[in-house]
């Protein structure tokens, strides 16, 4: 176990997302130790306790936020109350970690923006498919090391699976959890933001549309938007339509064009191809590659700890993480809805 976070105490918040057990997962390694859980629901809190050897369980929030020993807190409650418990933490003087998206609301995001501004804590967003995928750590040392010249264009394709679990009422409820581009699109702005190294962006078009799981009448199944920062484009497509006989819950992927060359990440799976996954292809001036993700490390909880610990920004640059957010939120505001 990673040393770097020893002495970071983490209060949980919330068990309604499973990204919860991958927040947690990423921050222990990285050191961190989870002191406090305060949560509603009892087999996943369980689970939670035992997964993580959490020391106690909380019946009031008041436990986590009072408590002068937690640094950083964990919030995945439900979407639509997010930003409001994040909030709440840094006026109690806790960093805080928050399962995407961190606001369902432009009016949501303006008031973390205040209170993260008037508090000076850490907000940050746990945007797992770059930070949990070895793939997308990969590709982030390539591009650094100019392997295929600047990036320009980034074109990702986040596709989901409802699967034949029960959902909770608030996923199929866009007054909950935001719309289609506001949740998982949010991982397609940060990812284009990050690799193309822009800081300035703006959505240029967006669409929405409910094509099939008839049952949810209005539920948004697929979204797609276009994004154009310093001299970068970006576009992505987001859906809930993958097919049960996916071995996996999506064909998550993301191709970055550079002046030098692209790369292709396949990140969960490919189907029919290699097992696994975290595949990724480099094409160059010299030929073409498949590139070994295996080892490649996951950096974010271990730089979240040293920034709580050092009061820096080397995981994620607030600007970053609130325009990141901003993006998602503009596009799924903005987005025509399609007729099926």
């Amino acid at each position: 176990m990673s040393t770097t976070g020893h002495g970071v105490r983490v209060g949980a918040i919330g068990l309604a997302h499973p990204h919860a057990f991958g927040q947690a997962k990423a921050l222990v390694a990285a050191g961190a130790s989870i002191v406090a859980l305060h949560a509603s629901d009892e087999e996943r809190s369980a689970e939670f306790m035992q997964s993580f050897a959490v020391a106690r369980r909380v019946a009031e929030l008041a436990a986590v936020l009072e408590d002068d020993r937690i640094d950083l807190v964990l919030v995945a409650t439900a979407p639509d109350t997010r930003a409001g418990l994040a909030a709440l933490a840094m006026r109690h003087g806790k960093d805080v970690l928050v399962a995407k998206p961190a606001a369902i609301s432009l009016d949501q995001l303006a008031m973390l923006q205040r209170v993260q501004q008037q508090t000076g804590r850490i907000l940050s967003v746990w945007f797992s498919e770059r930070f949990a995928v070895r793939a997308a750590s990969r590709a982030s040392e390539l591009v650094a090391a100019g392997a295929i010249g600047r990036v320009v264009h980034t074109s990702g394709l986040g596709p989901h699976r409802v699967g034949g679990a029960p959902r909770p009422d608030w996923f199929f409820d866009a007054s909950r959890h935001g719309g289609i581009l506001c949740d998982i699109g949010s991982h397609q702005t940060e990812q284009f933001l990050h690799y193309t190294g822009t800081t300035r962006a703006e959505v240029v078009s967006a669409l929405v549309a409910h094509h099939g799981h008839r049952e949810h009448k209005g539920f948004e199944d697929f979204g797609e938007m276009m994004l154009r920062g310093d001299g970068c484009s970006g576009q992505a497509r987001v859906d809930w339509l993958s097919a049960d006989g996916l071995p996996t819950w999506g064909d998550g992927r993301l191709t970055l064009l550079g002046t030098e060359g692209h790369i292709e990440l396949r990140k969960y799976v490919d189907p029919a191809g290699r097992p696994g996954g975290d595949h990724l292809f480099l094409v160059d001036a010299t030929g073409t590659r498949h590139v070994d993700c295996r080892d490649a490390p996951l950096p974010f909880a271990q730089r979240l700890l040293a920034d709580v610990r050092g009061r820096t920004e080397t995981a994620m640059p607030q600007a970053h993480c609130l325009l990141a957010i901003e993006l998602a939120l503009r596009a799924q505001a903005m987005a025509a809805k399609a007729s099926t």
